[in-house]
């Protein structure tokens, strides 16, 4: 058993904070570079160059890649053979969380009351938090920040198992059509398929997590994914919504078992700004 007290849990998450919305992943930039050179367009060619050099600028300047700082989204992967001690694991977290929107000056979203009072919390807390339990004496913390625009075009949908693979492709391609360009494209696209309603949706979310220069590794959902991108690049939307043949980066799936009645399928979108950052404990 190894004790972790929970103090340690803060600066890291601060730091995680800031290192998501400051520095975008390399597997990013190698992707918008990859489509810029396959782009025809040249509308969709300066915004991607936009895009690299706004991605550029954040690292020198030090400040956010984009304004909407987004919700601090944290998967936590907890080893069975940690025994977390000092106080309160989540409260650790969201103590993290305002640290480092404080220090690292990101925006603020999140509203105390999501209908009638909608009143800012004022730093950004609380982070929704989903947790694992996973072999070993460590800590995992991922910190995704995910921002409302691409967030607000998701979708889940109880589809029947007669539908088959199609029906499913027909519904994702057709939720990107019908986001346009309110997602800020080029976007990721994360597919939970199975499970249940909130599971499938869950799924969805973590696929984003995936690099996007990693295929995925089972041959047969690979190949869907791959057919799923070249429909959604032949939508034309584009990036920024601009038209062009970049308006998707990636798709990425991930699947669990499902009732015989069921098959859910979640589509969660995630603009170009594809932020997260990890650290181990």
């Amino acid at each position: 058993m190894r004790d972790i007290d929970v103090s340690k849990i803060v600066p890291v998450v601060r730091q995680l904070c800031i290192d998501a919305n400051y520095y975008i992943g390399e597997d990013v930039l190698d992707k918008l570079r990859e489509y810029r050179a396959k782009e025809e367009s040249p509308t969709a060619i300066e915004v991607i160059d936009l895009c690299l050099k706004n991605y550029e600028l954040a690292v020198t300047e030090k400040m956010p890649s984009c304004q909407d700082t987004g919700i601090a989204i944290v998967f936590v992967e907890l080893g069975q053979d940690v025994h977390l001690t000092g106080g309160d694991f989540y409260e650790a977290i969201n103590e993290g969380v305002r640290q480092g929107y404080k220090d690292g000056y990101l925006r603020m979203s999140m509203v105390d009351d999501p209908i009638i009072v909608r009143k800012n919390t004022g730093d950004n807390t609380p982070a929704i938090i989903y947790t694992d339990i996973v072999p070993g004496d460590k800590l995992k913390l991922t910190v995704a920040a995910k921002g409302g625009g691409s967030e607000n075009m998701s979708e889940v949908k109880m589809m029947k198992a007669a539908d088959g693979i199609e029906g499913v492709i027909d519904f994702i391609v057709d939720r990107v059509k019908r986001s346009g360009g309110n997602p800020c494209p080029p976007i990721v696209v994360g597919v939970g398929l199975g499970g249940n309603f909130e599971q499938s949706a869950l799924l969805a979310k973590k696929s984003l997590l995936r690099p996007l220069d990693v295929p995925n590794p089972e041959e047969k959902w690979a190949k869907v994914e791959a057919e799923i991108l070249e429909r959604v690049n032949k939508l034309g939307i584009g990036p920024q919504g601009l038209g062009g043949r970049t308006t998707a980066l990636a798709v990425n799936i991930l699947h669990k078992p499902c009732h015989i009645a069921s098959m859910p399928v979640a589509v969660n979108i995630q603009c170009h700004a594809d932020r997260h950052k990890s650290a181990v404990i």
